[in-house]
Protein backbone atom coordinates (compact mmCIF):
# COMPACT_ATOMS: atom_id res chain seq x y z
CA UNK A 1 0.00 0.00 0.00
CA UNK A 2 1.40 3.39 -0.56
CA UNK A 3 2.78 5.07 1.99
CA UNK A 4 0.11 7.69 4.13
CA UNK A 5 1.77 9.83 6.35
CA UNK A 6 2.82 7.00 9.20
CA UNK A 7 -0.09 4.39 8.66
CA UNK A 8 -2.72 6.78 9.27
CA UNK A 9 -6.07 6.42 7.59
CA UNK A 10 -6.16 7.01 3.56
CA UNK A 11 -8.34 10.03 3.13
CA UNK A 12 -10.05 11.40 -0.73
CA UNK A 13 -7.21 13.32 -1.27
CA UNK A 14 -4.74 10.25 -1.38
CA UNK A 15 -6.80 8.87 -3.61
CA UNK A 16 -6.97 11.57 -5.98
CA UNK A 17 -3.02 12.16 -5.80
CA UNK A 18 -2.69 7.75 -6.84
CA UNK A 19 -5.48 8.81 -9.37
CA UNK A 20 -4.02 11.77 -10.96
CA UNK A 21 -7.40 13.36 -10.47
CA UNK A 22 -8.66 16.27 -8.18
CA UNK A 23 -10.25 15.35 -5.10
CA UNK A 24 -13.32 16.49 -6.28
CA UNK A 25 -13.44 13.94 -9.07
CA UNK A 26 -12.99 11.59 -6.56
CA UNK A 27 -16.16 13.23 -4.71
CA UNK A 28 -17.90 12.50 -8.16
CA UNK A 29 -17.13 9.09 -8.50
CA UNK A 30 -18.13 8.20 -4.84
CA UNK A 31 -21.21 10.12 -5.29
CA UNK A 32 -22.34 8.53 -8.58
CA UNK A 33 -21.85 11.44 -10.72
CA UNK A 34 -23.27 10.99 -14.42
CA UNK A 35 -20.48 13.14 -15.81
CA UNK A 36 -17.62 11.14 -15.30
CA UNK A 37 -16.17 9.38 -18.02
CA UNK A 38 -15.31 5.58 -17.39
CA UNK A 39 -11.90 5.46 -17.46
CA UNK A 40 -11.77 7.96 -15.13
CA UNK A 41 -13.92 6.60 -13.23
CA UNK A 42 -12.27 3.28 -13.15
CA UNK A 43 -8.73 5.03 -12.20
CA UNK A 44 -10.15 6.03 -9.29
CA UNK A 45 -11.88 2.84 -7.98
CA UNK A 46 -8.73 1.37 -8.87
CA UNK A 47 -7.31 3.85 -6.81
CA UNK A 48 -9.62 3.46 -3.47
CA UNK A 49 -9.12 -0.40 -3.68
CA UNK A 50 -5.22 0.03 -4.05
CA UNK A 51 -5.38 2.57 -0.43
CA UNK A 52 -8.39 0.36 0.84
CA UNK A 53 -10.17 3.53 1.17
CA UNK A 54 -13.89 3.30 2.74
CA UNK A 55 -15.95 6.25 2.03
CA UNK A 56 -17.19 8.05 4.94
CA UNK A 57 -21.18 7.18 4.84
CA UNK A 58 -22.64 9.73 7.08
CA UNK A 59 -20.57 12.46 5.33
CA UNK A 60 -21.87 10.69 2.09
CA UNK A 61 -25.17 11.34 3.08
CA UNK A 62 -24.73 14.86 3.82
CA UNK A 63 -23.58 15.46 0.47
CA UNK A 64 -25.97 13.26 -1.46
CA UNK A 65 -29.04 13.49 0.57
CA UNK A 66 -29.32 9.86 0.22
CA UNK A 67 -28.54 7.34 3.26
CA UNK A 68 -27.68 4.07 0.85
CA UNK A 69 -29.65 2.26 3.86
CA UNK A 70 -32.51 0.26 3.72
CA UNK A 71 -34.52 -0.35 7.04
CA UNK A 72 -35.63 -3.88 7.51
CA UNK A 73 -39.32 -3.92 9.84
CA UNK A 74 -39.04 -7.06 11.78
CA UNK A 75 -42.65 -8.08 13.63
CA UNK A 76 -42.09 -11.60 14.11
CA UNK A 77 -39.49 -13.53 16.95
CA UNK A 78 -38.48 -16.63 16.60
CA UNK A 79 -40.38 -18.22 13.17
CA UNK A 80 -38.03 -19.74 11.04
CA UNK A 81 -38.99 -18.60 7.77
CA UNK A 82 -38.82 -15.20 8.52
CA UNK A 83 -35.85 -14.78 10.14
CA UNK A 84 -33.85 -17.05 8.12
CA UNK A 85 -34.40 -14.79 5.22
CA UNK A 86 -32.85 -11.81 7.11
CA UNK A 87 -29.48 -12.60 6.27
CA UNK A 88 -30.55 -12.62 2.26
CA UNK A 89 -31.94 -9.40 2.62
CA UNK A 90 -28.60 -8.21 4.05
CA UNK A 91 -26.48 -9.55 1.39
CA UNK A 92 -28.98 -8.36 -1.33
CA UNK A 93 -28.73 -4.81 -0.04
CA UNK A 94 -25.14 -5.27 0.48
CA UNK A 95 -24.62 -6.55 -2.60
CA UNK A 96 -26.33 -3.14 -4.29
CA UNK A 97 -24.44 -0.99 -2.03
CA UNK A 98 -26.67 -0.57 0.92
CA UNK A 99 -26.66 -0.92 4.34
CA UNK A 100 -29.47 -2.30 6.62
CA UNK A 101 -31.16 -1.34 9.50
CA UNK A 102 -33.34 -3.58 11.34
CA UNK A 103 -36.05 -2.23 13.69
CA UNK A 104 -38.01 -5.33 15.63
CA UNK A 105 -41.57 -4.63 17.04
CA UNK A 106 -42.15 -5.09 20.97
CA UNK A 107 -45.87 -6.20 20.05
CA UNK A 108 -48.74 -6.04 17.75
CA UNK A 109 -50.00 -2.57 18.71
CA UNK A 110 -50.02 0.44 16.45
CA UNK A 111 -47.85 2.52 18.89
CA UNK A 112 -45.47 0.11 18.74
CA UNK A 113 -45.16 -0.32 14.43
CA UNK A 114 -45.13 3.83 14.59
CA UNK A 115 -41.99 4.22 17.16
CA UNK A 116 -40.23 0.83 14.70
CA UNK A 117 -41.20 3.09 11.68
CA UNK A 118 -40.35 6.44 13.12
CA UNK A 119 -36.83 4.75 14.57
CA UNK A 120 -36.23 3.74 10.95
CA UNK A 121 -37.04 7.11 9.71
CA UNK A 122 -35.07 8.72 12.00
CA UNK A 123 -31.65 6.92 10.60
CA UNK A 124 -32.94 8.34 6.80
CA UNK A 125 -33.89 4.70 5.59
CA UNK A 126 -34.57 5.30 1.59
CA UNK A 127 -37.41 2.14 1.95
CA UNK A 128 -38.69 -0.59 4.04
CA UNK A 129 -38.39 -3.95 3.61
CA UNK A 130 -41.49 -5.31 5.82
CA UNK A 131 -41.09 -8.86 7.70
CA UNK A 132 -44.26 -7.76 10.19
CA UNK A 133 -46.68 -10.18 7.89
CA UNK A 134 -50.23 -9.31 9.77
CA UNK A 135 -52.43 -8.01 7.94
CA UNK A 136 -53.12 -4.55 10.17
CA UNK A 137 -49.84 -4.01 9.45
CA UNK A 138 -49.88 -2.64 5.91
CA UNK A 139 -53.01 -0.80 6.77
CA UNK A 140 -51.15 0.75 9.72
CA UNK A 141 -48.10 1.54 7.58
CA UNK A 142 -50.70 3.31 4.69
CA UNK A 143 -52.48 5.23 7.26
CA UNK A 144 -48.76 6.68 8.94
CA UNK A 145 -47.77 7.92 4.93
CA UNK A 146 -44.18 6.91 5.70
CA UNK A 147 -43.16 9.02 2.80
CA UNK A 148 -40.26 5.93 1.68
CA UNK A 149 -41.16 3.29 -0.53
CA UNK A 150 -42.15 -0.18 1.23
CA UNK A 151 -42.55 -4.03 0.16
CA UNK A 152 -42.87 -7.05 2.50
CA UNK A 153 -41.29 -10.15 2.35
CA UNK A 154 -44.63 -11.86 2.56
CA UNK A 155 -46.72 -9.92 0.24
CA UNK A 156 -47.40 -6.53 -0.98
CA UNK A 157 -49.95 -3.97 -1.25
CA UNK A 158 -52.27 -4.25 -4.28
CA UNK A 159 -51.46 -6.40 -7.28
CA UNK A 160 -48.09 -8.08 -5.44
CA UNK A 161 -50.24 -8.88 -2.94
CA UNK A 162 -52.08 -11.02 -4.66
CA UNK A 163 -49.27 -12.71 -6.71
CA UNK A 164 -47.56 -13.21 -3.33
CA UNK A 165 -50.76 -15.25 -1.58
CA UNK A 166 -51.29 -16.99 -5.29
CA UNK A 167 -47.44 -18.69 -4.42
CA UNK A 168 -48.70 -19.59 -1.04
CA UNK A 169 -51.68 -20.84 -2.06
CA UNK A 170 -50.43 -23.04 -4.52
CA UNK A 171 -48.18 -24.83 -1.92
CA UNK A 172 -51.17 -25.64 -0.07
CA UNK A 173 -52.27 -27.02 -2.95
CA UNK A 174 -49.68 -29.48 -3.69
CA UNK A 175 -49.67 -30.69 0.03
CA UNK A 176 -53.57 -31.28 -0.28
CA UNK A 177 -53.68 -32.67 -3.86
CA UNK A 178 -50.10 -35.14 -2.53
CA UNK A 179 -52.89 -36.54 0.41
CA UNK A 180 -55.55 -36.81 -2.16
CA UNK A 181 -53.71 -38.50 -4.36
CA UNK A 182 -52.38 -41.03 -1.78
CA UNK A 183 -56.48 -41.53 -1.47
CA UNK A 184 -57.38 -39.71 1.46
CA UNK A 185 -60.80 -38.78 1.54
CA UNK A 186 -61.33 -36.96 5.43
CA UNK A 187 -58.69 -34.45 5.57
CA UNK A 188 -58.32 -31.28 8.43
CA UNK A 189 -56.24 -28.36 8.20
CA UNK A 190 -54.28 -27.02 11.17
CA UNK A 191 -54.26 -23.38 10.27
CA UNK A 192 -51.44 -20.75 11.44
CA UNK A 193 -52.34 -17.68 13.41
CA UNK A 194 -55.01 -15.50 12.70
CA UNK A 195 -54.75 -11.99 10.45
CA UNK A 196 -51.67 -13.75 9.34
CA UNK A 197 -50.70 -13.03 5.47
CA UNK A 198 -49.48 -16.31 4.51
CA UNK A 199 -52.22 -18.17 7.27
CA UNK A 200 -54.98 -16.96 5.02
CA UNK A 201 -53.51 -17.85 1.75
CA UNK A 202 -52.33 -21.51 2.86
CA UNK A 203 -56.33 -21.90 4.32
CA UNK A 204 -57.53 -21.03 0.80
CA UNK A 205 -55.19 -23.31 -1.50
CA UNK A 206 -56.23 -26.41 1.31
CA UNK A 207 -60.35 -24.86 0.96
CA UNK A 208 -59.69 -24.89 -2.99
CA UNK A 209 -58.09 -28.22 -3.28
CA UNK A 210 -61.02 -30.03 -1.46
CA UNK A 211 -63.59 -28.12 -3.45
CA UNK A 212 -61.88 -29.20 -6.42
CA UNK A 213 -61.75 -33.08 -5.61
CA UNK A 214 -65.23 -32.78 -4.40
CA UNK A 215 -64.72 -34.22 -0.68
CA UNK A 216 -65.99 -33.40 2.53
CA UNK A 217 -64.74 -29.95 4.33
CA UNK A 218 -63.72 -30.13 7.56
CA UNK A 219 -63.39 -26.81 10.04
CA UNK A 220 -59.59 -25.60 10.10
CA UNK A 221 -58.04 -25.88 13.04
CA UNK A 222 -57.44 -22.53 14.19
CA UNK A 223 -53.97 -22.65 15.14
CA UNK A 224 -50.61 -20.34 16.10
CA UNK A 225 -47.70 -21.42 14.05
CA UNK A 226 -45.99 -23.30 17.67
CA UNK A 227 -45.13 -26.80 17.79
CA UNK A 228 -46.99 -26.44 21.33
CA UNK A 229 -50.33 -26.02 19.87
CA UNK A 230 -49.39 -28.87 16.81
CA UNK A 231 -49.48 -31.26 20.13
CA UNK A 232 -52.29 -29.68 21.82
CA UNK A 233 -54.01 -30.32 18.44
CA UNK A 234 -53.04 -34.01 18.07
CA UNK A 235 -53.59 -34.93 21.35
CA UNK A 236 -57.19 -33.30 20.86
CA UNK A 237 -57.85 -34.45 17.05
CA UNK A 238 -56.96 -38.20 18.19
CA UNK A 239 -60.19 -38.18 20.29
CA UNK A 240 -62.24 -37.40 17.12
CA UNK A 241 -60.98 -40.01 14.38
CA UNK A 242 -63.49 -38.80 11.58
CA UNK A 243 -60.30 -38.09 9.23
CA UNK A 244 -57.23 -39.89 8.12
CA UNK A 245 -54.73 -37.09 7.02
CA UNK A 246 -53.73 -33.67 8.31
CA UNK A 247 -51.52 -30.69 6.67
CA UNK A 248 -50.56 -28.27 8.76
CA UNK A 249 -50.08 -24.62 8.05
CA UNK A 250 -46.08 -24.90 8.82
CA UNK A 251 -43.96 -27.38 9.79
CA UNK A 252 -43.02 -26.60 13.64
CA UNK A 253 -46.51 -26.97 14.36
CA UNK A 254 -46.48 -30.12 11.96
CA UNK A 255 -43.64 -31.61 14.79
CA UNK A 256 -45.83 -31.21 17.61
CA UNK A 257 -48.64 -32.52 15.73
CA UNK A 258 -46.55 -35.50 15.68
CA UNK A 259 -45.35 -35.52 19.06
CA UNK A 260 -49.11 -35.58 19.76
CA UNK A 261 -50.55 -38.37 18.16
CA UNK A 262 -47.49 -40.94 19.53
CA UNK A 263 -48.56 -39.99 22.96
CA UNK A 264 -52.08 -40.39 21.98
CA UNK A 265 -51.23 -43.90 20.67
CA UNK A 266 -51.93 -43.30 16.60
CA UNK A 267 -49.27 -44.04 14.35
CA UNK A 268 -47.72 -42.30 11.63
CA UNK A 269 -48.35 -42.72 9.41
CA UNK A 270 -50.27 -46.04 9.53
CA UNK A 271 -53.24 -44.48 11.61
CA UNK A 272 -53.07 -40.91 10.14
CA UNK A 273 -50.47 -38.72 7.58
CA UNK A 274 -49.33 -35.51 8.06
CA UNK A 275 -48.27 -33.07 5.92
CA UNK A 276 -46.47 -29.85 7.13
CA UNK A 277 -45.16 -26.46 4.92
CA UNK A 278 -41.84 -24.85 5.13
CA UNK A 279 -39.38 -27.60 4.78
CA UNK A 280 -37.24 -26.27 7.73
CA UNK A 281 -33.83 -27.82 8.24
CA UNK A 282 -35.79 -30.10 11.55
CA UNK A 283 -37.90 -32.08 8.99
CA UNK A 284 -36.40 -34.65 7.67
CA UNK A 285 -34.84 -35.51 11.23
CA UNK A 286 -38.08 -35.94 13.13
CA UNK A 287 -39.01 -39.68 13.43
CA UNK A 288 -41.17 -40.05 10.91
CA UNK A 289 -39.24 -37.52 8.68
CA UNK A 290 -42.04 -35.41 7.54
CA UNK A 291 -43.71 -34.39 4.14
CA UNK A 292 -43.83 -30.83 3.18
CA UNK A 293 -44.04 -28.12 1.17
CA UNK A 294 -40.31 -26.22 0.87
CA UNK A 295 -39.99 -22.69 0.24
CA UNK A 296 -37.01 -20.88 -0.89
CA UNK A 297 -36.49 -18.04 1.65
CA UNK A 298 -33.27 -17.01 0.41
CA UNK A 299 -35.07 -16.31 -2.78
CA UNK A 300 -37.66 -14.52 -0.76
CA UNK A 301 -35.05 -12.06 0.71
CA UNK A 302 -33.62 -11.21 -2.56
CA UNK A 303 -36.80 -10.97 -4.47
CA UNK A 304 -37.75 -8.70 -1.30
CA UNK A 305 -34.82 -5.96 -1.72
CA UNK A 306 -35.12 -6.38 -5.59
CA UNK A 307 -38.88 -5.43 -5.33
CA UNK A 308 -37.85 -2.63 -3.22
CA UNK A 309 -35.02 -1.33 -5.44
CA UNK A 310 -37.12 -1.26 -8.43
CA UNK A 311 -39.91 0.97 -6.31
CA UNK A 312 -36.74 3.41 -5.34
CA UNK A 313 -35.35 3.22 -8.88
CA UNK A 314 -37.97 2.65 -11.28
CA UNK A 315 -36.22 -0.17 -12.41
CA UNK A 316 -37.82 -4.47 -13.13
CA UNK A 317 -35.41 -6.78 -11.92
CA UNK A 318 -37.60 -8.45 -9.18
CA UNK A 319 -38.93 -10.46 -11.92
CA UNK A 320 -35.78 -11.93 -12.34
CA UNK A 321 -36.08 -13.75 -8.95
CA UNK A 322 -38.62 -17.14 -8.85
CA UNK A 323 -39.76 -18.04 -5.50
CA UNK A 324 -40.21 -21.75 -5.69
CA UNK A 325 -42.44 -24.05 -4.08
CA UNK A 326 -42.65 -27.64 -4.18
CA UNK A 327 -43.15 -31.08 -2.57
CA UNK A 328 -40.92 -32.70 -0.57
CA UNK A 329 -42.10 -36.36 0.27
CA UNK A 330 -40.45 -38.02 3.46
CA UNK A 331 -42.34 -40.90 5.05
CA UNK A 332 -44.66 -38.87 7.03
CA UNK A 333 -47.70 -39.22 4.40
CA UNK A 334 -49.08 -43.07 3.16
CA UNK A 335 -52.61 -43.65 1.96
CA UNK A 336 -54.73 -44.90 4.54
CA UNK A 337 -55.60 -48.12 5.78
CA UNK A 338 -57.04 -50.34 3.17
CA UNK A 339 -56.76 -47.91 0.28
CA UNK A 340 -54.11 -47.83 -2.28
CA UNK A 341 -53.04 -44.13 -3.60
CA UNK A 342 -50.44 -43.02 -5.52
CA UNK A 343 -48.25 -40.33 -4.86
CA UNK A 344 -47.74 -37.17 -6.58
CA UNK A 345 -43.90 -36.49 -6.37
CA UNK A 346 -43.05 -32.85 -7.98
Amino acid sequence: MPDTDGGRMPSMRDVARLANVSHQTVSRVINEHPSIRPETRQRVLEAMETLQYRPNRAARALVTSRSRTIGVLLGTRGEYGPSSSVAAIEDAAREAGYLVNTANLADGSTEALSEAVDHLLEQAVEGLVVIAPQVRVFDVLTDLRVGVPFVSLQSEPGELRTESSAHQMHGARLATEHLIALGHREIVHIAGAQDWIEADSRMRGFLEAISDADLRTHPPVLGDWTADFGYFAGRELARRRDFTAVFAANDVMAIGLLHGFRDAGLDVPRAVSVVGFDDIPLAPHVWPPLTTVHQDFQALGRRAVALLLDEMHGTSTASEFEVEHRLVVRASAAPPLGVEGVARRT
